[in-house]
Order: C-alpha cells, then sequence, then structure tokens
C-alpha cells in the first residue's frame, strides 16, 4: 500500500511548511490527485488518520479535488475521457496518446494557523 508513504510525504510538506511560516497547525489541506495517479482514495482514507496522528494535520480538514482522466490522440487529435493508461482512442482506435489530465498528485493548498490568524 503505497498510500501510506503519499500520506506520510504530505506530512512531511506541511510540516516543513508550518517550520517556515512559523506557524501552529494546518487547518485545511487541499489535494488534487487524478483518477489516473495511481492512488486508490479509499486506502488513503483509510490509512489517513494513522498518518496524521500527532502532526501539524492531525486536525485539518482535508478536501480532496479530483481530476479525471483526459487524453489526446497523438494520431488523429480526438479529445477523450481515458480511466486506464491503456484505454484507446474512441475515434481511431489507436494506443497512443497523450495524457492531459488525471496524473496530478499535489498539495494544492495549505491553511495555516499562526496565533488565531490565517496565513495563506
Amino acid at each position: 500500500m503505497h498510500e501510506m508513504s503519499i500520506a506520510l510525504g504530505i506530512v512531511k510538506i506541511a510540516q516543513e511548511e508550518v517550520i517556515k511560516r512559523e506557524a501552529k497547525y494546518v487547518s485545511e489541506i487541499v489535494l488534487e490527485i487524478g483518477e489516473l495517479s495511481g492512488i486508490e482514495l479509499d486506502s488513503l482514507d483509510f490509512i489517513w488518520p494513522v498518518a496524521v496522528k500527532e502532526t501539524v494535520l492531525e486536525k485539518a480538514e482535508r478536501v480532496i479535488e479530483y481530476r479525471e482522466g483526459k487524453g489526446l490522440c497523438i494520431d488523429c487529435d480526438t479529445r477523450f475521457d481515458v480511466h486506464s493508461l491503456s484505454d484507446e482512442c474512441p475515434k481511431c482506435g489507436s494506443y497512443f496518446k497523450s495524457i492531459v489530465q488525471g496524473k496530478e498528485m499535489r498539495v494544492l493548498t495549505l491553511t495555516v494557523e499562526h496565533e488565531n490568524q490565517k496565513i495563506f
């Protein structure tokens, strides 16, 4: 389950920001996760409480902005929904595509609290 290492990486990012901003904790974290990122949202939900326990994220509201997979066919220039990296173009049947959306995995925003004042 690589979601644990991902969650711990997110905790590390949050801790570094709290230190850098001389804050106390994170009140909200917004994550952008794509359909093709390889992250199982149910697994991340399951492991999250363990990963953030006694960290700056323990009380943070976690918001996930989910991005559906989108591809662009290299052969016929058709844009289409991609649910698996092996999906073919619905127009020409080609497997040659570039993924234009859906592989995201990043921290979009952190809201940190510093003596009752929010810092973004």
